[in-house]
């Protein structure tokens, strides 16, 4: 195997799911006092999702609660309740070149900007027989880290 040519900084995002996010809000914000940064909504994708942040600059870490805009449709966002998990990736473009070498499946869409603003990218649960490093039934978003969050991590790590 190649040298690896980025790194995993730390947790960017959990995204948990629900038919109706009402629930999730109570928990998350009002009883755990996360605080709302926003709201996303997305017909191809078929989510309405608040954005909820616990933490600070480099170090703040969302918590997307998303509910699906159809229930009937797919993306079912809220199937498995704990949707996915997003890491903070120093070189996005790099890696996701590099894990595609390795035999890595990404979902449809390649990278693109995601909810937040950054761009983003997800390792499919799910392997095939052409491409099977997956994430053996979690999904995976990779976020490029913005510079702050780089120097900040890169500081810590020192």
């Amino acid at each position: 195997m190649s040298q690896r040519p980025f790194r995993v900084l730390g947790l960017q995002q959990i995204a948990v799911g629900a038919e109706d996010k009402s629930a999730l809000r109570k928990l998350w914000v009002d009883l755990l006092g996360l605080t709302l940064q926003g709201n996303f909504k997305s017909e191809k994708e078929n989510v309405d999702e608040d954005i909820a942040v616990a933490g600070a600059g480099a170090f703040k870490i969302e918590v997307d609660l998303m509910q699906p805009l159809d229930p009937e449709k797919k993306p079912a966002v809220h199937k498995p309740p704990l949707n996915h998990i997003g890491l903070w990736i120093d070189d996005l473009p790099k890696a996701v070149a590099w894990l595609e070498e390795q035999g890595c499946r990404f979902t449809p869409g390649g990278i693109r900007q995601g909810a937040s603003g950054f761009d983003v990218c997800f390792i499919h649960p799910k392997g095939n027989d052409e491409l099977p490093v997956c994430g053996e039934g979690v999904l995976i978003e990779l976020v490029q880290a913005p510079a702050e969050v780089i120097d900040a991590f890169t500081k810590l790590a020192g």
